[in-house]
Order: C-alpha cells, then sequence, then structure tokens
C-alpha cells in the first residue's frame, strides 16, 4: 500500500485514531527476531488497559496496516446506525 510520509507520519495518525476510539497504540521497545520479521505493535483499551489488538500468536505481532485496518473496522462500526 503506498501511502504519503513515513512510517513514524503514519504512527502518528494512526495513534490520533487509536487515541479518539479511547486506545493506546503501542510500539514494541526492544523487539526480538520473530517482532522484527512481521509486527511492532499493539492496541491496548486506555481505561481497562486489556490488550485488544496485536497478541494473537505473540506480543506485538501486528504490523502497523492491520493497525489501521482494525481502527477502520472499529470507526465504520461505532458510524453505522443502531
Amino acid at each position: 500500500m503506498s501511502r504519503p510520509g513515513g512510517e513514524r507520519s503514519i504512527e502518528r495518525r494512526v495513534r490520533r485514531v487509536a487515541t479518539r476510539l479511547g486506545l493506546h497504540l503501542m510500539i514494541a521497545d526492544k523487539p526480538d527476531q520473530l517482532v522484527r520479521a512481521h509486527g511492532g505493535y499493539m492496541l491496548r483499551e486506555a481505561e481497562t488497559m486489556r490488550i485488544v489488538f496485536g497478541n494473537k500468536d505473540y506480543p506485538y505481532c501486528a504490523d502497523i496496516d492491520e493497525i489501521e485496518a482494525f481502527l477502520e473496522g472499529l470507526q465504520r462500526t461505532s458510524r453505522s446506525p443502531r
């Protein structure tokens, strides 16, 4: 996927969206080989500190595109009429 801006600017945008939805974007500080190969991100609920995405197979297993897609899905469901 081609997007304007570098990785840090994408992270900032994703972090802003996550914050609006009551989530924290977590980034692996010291990634091991597995995390470096694929992933490096998790989402955590701000209120409960519960991990909601990015820890299925191992901690920080989601990449930034997966995080972005997850957040877009949350935004769509929050906007849909009930």
